[in-house]
């Protein structure tokens, strides 16, 4: 096989719909999977990530209720996203190098059984308790660093090209249905037992079910085993020969800065959002101390749908537009995030005069906003070699976090406390300084959507190299 026909690689591009998928083991023992089962993969992985969502934007739904219980300022509250954002980020590179040497099923289901089980810990601190509670988010980041790593690795391995991005798009869609239901679920626990503990009650029972299912159902595959690129391949690197390459890609640095730049904007609207919208309706000027509880239900609702129809529609605007223009995914996310912008703005300006009109803004600001998961996650997967993958997840989620939102809550929050405690003459102090601090969004979305700009002028390059390695790779099969 020459090592330039693209044409006769499975998994290269010239392979728009790829079969069952068939591994070639060390040893030339294969074995096929079938699609049926490929499939039911993906679905498990779609159904634990969206319990990891679920998870981190559970506290979120009830933040007001949280923060009388603790008495706590806007501040703190924010460090509740923080501490789990932080643990989330800075373990990642290690679980990454993990994931690309050991089972990643068993790293897998060990990451699910800490989380759930440091969620439902968190279930039951009192009134004192505020930084056990913080304690429990910080084992809940490491938990869900291992799964979030390993998890699209998994999907590489099942797919390639068309089928990969539906597939991840599938995936990713449980980033706003996880969240969203995060939201409704909190909001609706509270209102079913006035009782906020209780909304942390119930994903670690289904996260039970979640282990079974992935321990039993969903294989784990030869890492680059779509592209017949497999283990025996794999060349045992050190932790400091992965980082030196991937730092030196520059599309994956790239879209990972810009990534940032998404999470840092979700990271705020995501505490933030709901109770900034009930502030809106609840200003001392007029003369409101209460409104519906369903804030959260609505904001959750919107959250689900927006991300849903974002995705779905990221993917068929990538498959159509990469067939014309090979640098068509960074170019995608970078009109998302200029899309969003003007439409982030408005919700913070327009919420003080009509509820309704900032719900729409809502909408479509987190719908241009979700249009980037699963492209940015696509972008990583052909500009890297299949043996650095879990290590590529892990250095993007520490990159796109710790420039995101491990600290733009708390960032957010703290700037609302300084300038209320700056106001203290203002009748609405506590909505006007919110709305104030919020305003650091859009301005980050654009530098964002530059970013994404200049990666699609490296990315062509950096999917060239990767294809090379894999052909390369598959010639050594071959010829074996």
């Amino acid at each position: 096989m020459a090592s330039g026909d693209r044409e006769s690689i499975p998994g290269t591009s010239g392979d728009s719909d790829t079969p069952p998928v068939t591994v070639q083991a060390s040893g030339n023992t294969g074995f096929q999977l079938s699609r049926t089962r490929s499939r039911g993969a993906v679905l498990i992985l779609f159904f634990i990530n969206m319990l990891n969502y679920m998870d981190r934007y559970i506290i979120a739904g009830i933040l007001n209720e949280v923060q009388k219980y603790f008495k706590i300022n806007d501040g703190l509250a924010g460090l509740l996203q923080t501490v789990l954002t932080c643990s989330y980020m800075v373990l990642a590179p290690f679980f990454g190098y993990l994931g690309d040497r050991y089972n990643r099923k068993i790293l897998m289901g060990v990451g699910v059984i800490i989380w759930s089980s440091a969620v439902l810990a968190g279930s039951f601190v009192n009134e004192s308790g505020f930084w056990l509670l913080i304690l429990c988010l910080t084992v809940v980041g490491i938990g869900q660093a291992i799964y979030s790593t390993i998890a699209p690795t998994i999907i590489a391995d099942l797919y390639t090209d068309a089928k990969r991005t539906w597939a991840l798009s599938f995936f990713y869609i449980a980033i706003p249905v996880g969240s969203g239901l995060g939201y409704i679920l909190g909001s609706a626990m509270f209102k079913l037992t006035c009782d906020w503990h209780w909304a942390l009650r119930v994903t670690p029972c289904l996260s039970f079910v979640a282990v079974l299912l992935l321990t039993f159902l969903v294989p784990d595959l030869p890492r680059g085993a779509a592209e017949n690129h497999t283990d025996s391949l794999l060349s045992r690197t050190s932790w400091l020969q992965d980082l030196k390459y991937l730092v030196t890609n520059w599309s994956f640095m790239l879209s990972s800065f810009g990534a940032a730049a998404v999470t840092f904007t979700t990271g705020v609207l995501g505490l933030w959002g709901p109770i900034y919208l009930y502030r809106a309706q609840t200003r001392p000027s007029l003369g409101k101390s209460n409104v519906s509880s369903a804030d959260s239900i609505i904001f959750g609702s919107i959250t689900c749908v927006a991300g849903i129809l974002a995705i779905v529609m990221g993917a068929l605007i990538s498959r159509k537009l990469r067939k014309k223009n090979p640098h068509a995914d960074p170019l995608i996310c970078a009109a998302g995030l200029l899309l969003s912008t003007p439409f982030l703005f408005s919700v913070i300006v327009v919420a003080s005069e009509s509820i309704v009109a900032a719900y729409i803004c809502v909408f479509f600001g987190d719908m241009f906003l979700a249009m980037n998961f699963s492209i940015v996650s696509d972008i990583l997967l052909y500009v890297v070699i299949p043996s650095r993958r879990s290590m590529a997840e892990a250095v993007q989620i520490t990159i796109s976090h710790i420039l995101g939102d491990a600290f733009s809550p708390y960032i957010v929050g703290a700037i609302s406390t300084a300038l209320q405690e700056s106001q203290l003459d203002l009748i609405d102090k506590e909505f006007k300084s919110l709305q104030h601090a919020l305003l650091i969004c859009p301005f980050v979305t654009v530098i964002g959507a530059g970013l994404f700009l200049w990666t699609a002028n490296h990315l062509e390059e950096d999917q060239d190299n990767a294809l090379k390695y894999i052909q390369e790779s598959a010639n050594v099969i071959t010829t074996d």
